[in-house]
């Protein structure tokens, strides 16, 4: 499934588009230093940090994209970022563990 299309079936607001490529999976954390040891390529990252550093994690690790879990939002610095690097930052109003489940349903329990 398609970082677009899992954002409408969750609906997940779009923030900055990129790159609509596959999800693998998820991943939830909030310590950029965990993501990089541990997250997987074409996993969708669930956080609630906002800054700079975000971009360049996502970017390292080669991931579909970022989720801001509880309505958090980054400032235009990092959207314009992640624009330039063709990355997906989307947000939504649930918590991690509630969008992290909705997530595995929709994308990981059918296989």
């Amino acid at each position: 499934m398609r970082v677009k299309e899992v954002a409408e079936k969750l609906g997940l607001k779009i923030l900055s588009a990129g790159v609509d490529g596959q999800i693998l999976g998820g991943y939830v954390s909030d310590l950029l230093s965990d993501v990089i040891a541990n997250a997987e390529e074409g996993c969708l990252w669930i956080t609630v940090q906002r800054h700079l550093n975000i971009v360049a994690v996502a970017q390292l690790k080669k991931l579909a994209g970022i989720v801001l879990s509880r309505g958090s939002e980054p400032d235009a610095a990092v959207l314009e970022r992640a624009a330039q690097e063709g990355l997906f930052i989307l947000s939504t109003s649930d918590d991690s563990f509630t969008v992290a489940g909705k997530l595995y349903a929709l994308v990981c329990a059918g296989q």
